[in-house]
């Protein structure tokens, strides 16, 4: 069980190296997190078939096994979309038969788990990219028809899929009746960015960040603080032995030479900042440099082919690593909350 497995971490911050420990599983949980994870799959064809490889694995246990520490976590497998189709879908390729069965399996899964393990518990949704999709027409299918089901929805966490509101307002487009996340603390509201770097807004007709929808934008909630219009630290953590392509090249993380474990955590090393301006609508990124600071001054995250970084994907493939920290904390909150009814 990938999200019950500990997962060794260390503390990486402005003096160096710090303490380093596992991550933890709760006991009894007040609330459950239900995570669709993002496209990933090596599979030949369109959709992926329903035998975890070693991919998605790594990318559950990335993005979301440290959930487990706040929250009881449900991971359906579903035959997703595969890298293949999105290639494919990016030369022009009709992939929605191939997403309406990537659909299919989530849905299906969803409704089994509300049958046989919800209980009437409350919940929280997690997904990123093809998730953050999946997600939404779990939403927009399944929930906002149903006044109890969505109160029960204490959050969805959605980065990486655009989300559309109509310009200058928190509801709409998307979503019918579920609002963005407009204070911290807030609930039954929808988190969502997708990350470029400061000075790379994504440009017109960018895959993520710039809306297609005349008087939409795409929704930007800061997951550091939600509701928040300024800077925010965040605190993120990394996978220190990705093979990924990163600007600049390997990450070299802190001067004191390489990470003693396969994660570090870096509190406030990077900053986002939630940014409107028509139809963009994106977290604006910025690594806090120090020269007096032993840790990296570089963060990857953008998307590599051909020896090429695609400007219209932003930071996409950090989108959950920049935050996890802070969206940890929120969920941990809910639950507390819960435990105190």
């Amino acid at each position: 069980d990938i999200c019950s497995t500990p997962l060794a971490t260390t503390a990486l911050g402005p003096n160096g190296y710090g303490a380093t420990g596992p991550s933890a599983v709760a006991r009894d949980p007040a609330v459950d997190c239900f995570y669709v994870y993002p496209t990933v799959s090596a599979d030949s064809g369109l959709n992926s078939d329903l035998v975890p490889g070693r991919e998605e694995r790594l990318m559950v246990e990335a993005q979301f096994a440290r959930f487990a520490s706040v929250c009881r976590p449900f991971v359906p497998v579903y035959r997703q979309m595969t890298v293949a189709a999105v290639a494919a879908a990016a030369t022009g390729a009709d992939v929605s038969a191939a997403g309406l069965a990537a659909f299919a399996d989530v849905r299906n899964a969803w409704r089994h788990y509300l049958k046989r393990r919800n209980g009437g518990r409350p919940f929280v949704l997690v997904g990123h990219s093809q998730g953050a999709l999946m997600v939404q027409q779990l939403i927009a299918r399944e929930i906002e028809g149903d006044p109890a089901l969505a109160k029960r929805m204490k959050l969805a966490i959605i980065p990486g899929y655009n989300v559309f509101v109509p310009v200058g307002r928190r509801v709409g487009g998307t979503f019918k009746r579920t609002p963005l996340c407009a204070r911290p603390g807030g609930t039954n509201c929808i988190v969502t960015w997708a990350s470029f770097r400061e000075k790379n807004a994504p440009p017109p007709g960018a895959l993520f960040g710039y809306a297609d929808q005349p008087g939409m934008t795409v929704a930007c909630v800061n997951p550091a603080r939600f509701g928040a219009t300024g800077w925010v630290p965040l605190d993120s953590y990394w996978f220190t032995r990705s093979t990924l392509p990163v600007p600049g090249g390997p990450i070299d993380w802190s001067s004191e030479g390489k990470p003693p474990t396969p994660y570090v955590r870096t509190d406030g090393l990077a900053s986002g900042r939630c940014v409107n301006q028509g139809a963009r609508g994106y977290l604006s990124i910025r690594t806090n440099t120090d020269p007096r600071d032993k840790r990296t001054d570089r963060i990857g995250g953008e998307v590599g082919l051909f020896g090429m970084f695609l400007p219209g994907w932003g930071m996409h493939l950090a989108d959950m690593a920049l935050a996890q920290g802070d969206l940890l904390r929120a969920v941990g909150a809910i639950g507390a909350a819960e435990r105190k009814k």
